[in-house]
């Protein structure tokens, strides 16, 4: 049986979230090995309590994974699970990736694969003419640049940031608080088919699901993980996109934010952001100039989107000291297998970090046209 069935029934479960699934695939190997363990083997898995497990023994005398997987697709086609080789790389980084991603839209290979930067803009609901001038206008530069931008379809700075992509020519994603098929708020179905000619709407939560407010800071975590870089327009001291924020910081993602007035409310979150180490956006020329640093798009040229090809002939440049690491001990594992790739764990063990800190290094690595990525989360290093 496939395994993302056993993703798609794990997740049906109460009480097992994101967090618990990676500690029982961590465990067993695989779902499909815990779905058919005993209830005594999987007490040892951490934060599997006796309600968690007696929903578990309830669960599995009712659900049949291969059924299960084969009627949820009637209603919601198309979705990803971790055990899918297009599951969004950037999502496995963080420590409760979706379970199951549902989408509509058009895909793009090169997001998935974490090889075409994508920029969050984010921000209040409410937010003043300053913000909402400065969100178009910033989004149209980067649409134009050739960066896909993502925001979270909600009124206010986001819907300015999915329009003025999408006006600009550009590529635009939209992550919901709510069922893939459930726009909300509902002014907004004239952008949401925008955006599905165009570009590609992402949820956790199956067809139908109506939005509610525990859900919406869950999905703010895809966005910072989906992101290269945030950047926050405008937010009161209260706000979701100080969420976003404060995730992305979690995630080793940038963090923009565009200057406000004492005097407007809105501003004082990003106020806030500013004085604790946030990058400041002084003009959409200096934003630009500032994401021209992060790593290439095209891990054969090393690259930049913003800045010409470099010459092959130039010297590699030199790494930081937790890239250089990783990519050393990928050299010695390789040299001991006679060139074999070398599976994700054993880089993981071999090189004492967490998990998230390695693979965040293997992808800036592969961006950088230092280590080439195989099926089945094997690595091998480039000349």
């Amino acid at each position: 049986m496939s395994e993302r069935a056993f993703w798609l029934a794990w997740s049906q479960i109460p009480g097992l979230g994101p967090v618990l699934l990676q500690r029982l695939e961590q465990h067993f190997g695989t779902l499909c090995t815990a779905w058919q363990t005993s209830l005594r083997n999987l007490q040892v898995v951490e934060g599997l309590g006796p309600q968690t497990l007696a929903a578990i023994a309830a669960a599995k005398t009712k659900l049949h994974p291969e059924q299960l997987l084969e009627q949820h697709q009637q209603a919601n086609p198309q979705f990803w699970t971790p055990a899918d080789t297009d599951y969004p790389r950037l999502l496995l980084e963080i420590p409760d990736p979706p379970s199951v991603l549902y989408y509509r839209g058009k895909v793009k290979p090169v997001e998935n694969q974490g090889l075409r930067p994508i920029i969050a803009i984010v921000g209040t609901r409410d937010p003043s003419d300053y913000g909402k001038r400065w969100s178009y206008k910033v989004a149209t530069a980067l649409a134009q640049k050739g960066f896909t931008i993502i925001s979270g379809l909600a009124e206010g700075i986001d819907t300015q940031a999915h329009r003025a992509c999408l006006e600009a020519g550009g590529r635009t994603l939209g992550v919901l608080g709510s069922g893939v098929d459930v726009v909300y708020p509902p002014r907004n179905q004239g952008l949401y088919q925008q955006i599905l000619e165009r570009g590609l709407i992402l949820s956790e939560y199956p067809a139908g699901t109506q939005p509610s407010r525990a859900q919406f800071p869950r999905r703010n975590r895809i966005i910072a993980a989906l992101s290269r870089a945030v950047l926050v327009m405008e937010a009161p001291s209260k706000s979701g996109a100080l969420i976003t924020a404060h995730l992305a910081n979690d995630y080793n993602r940038d963090v923009y934010v565009l200057p406000g007035s004492l005097d407007n409310p809105c501003a004082i979150g990003c106020l806030g952001l500013l004085s604790r180490g946030a990058q400041i956006i002084l003009s959409e020329g200096h934003l630009l100039e500032m994401l021209g640093a992060m790593p290439s798009i095209d891990p054969g040229s090393a690259q930049s989107l913003l800045k010409p090809e470099a010459s092959s002939q130039k010297p590699l440049p030199s790494l930081e000291p937790q890239l250089e690491q990783v990519l050393q001990v990928l050299i010695q594992l390789a040299q001991r297998s006679a060139s074999e790739p070398t599976p994700f764990d054993l880089i993981v063990q071999s090189t004492a970090l967490q998990p998230g800190l390695v693979s965040s290094a293997l992808l800036q690595l592969e961006l950088l046209g230092r280590v080439s990525q195989l099926p089945g989360m094997r690595y091998q290093p480039l000349a």
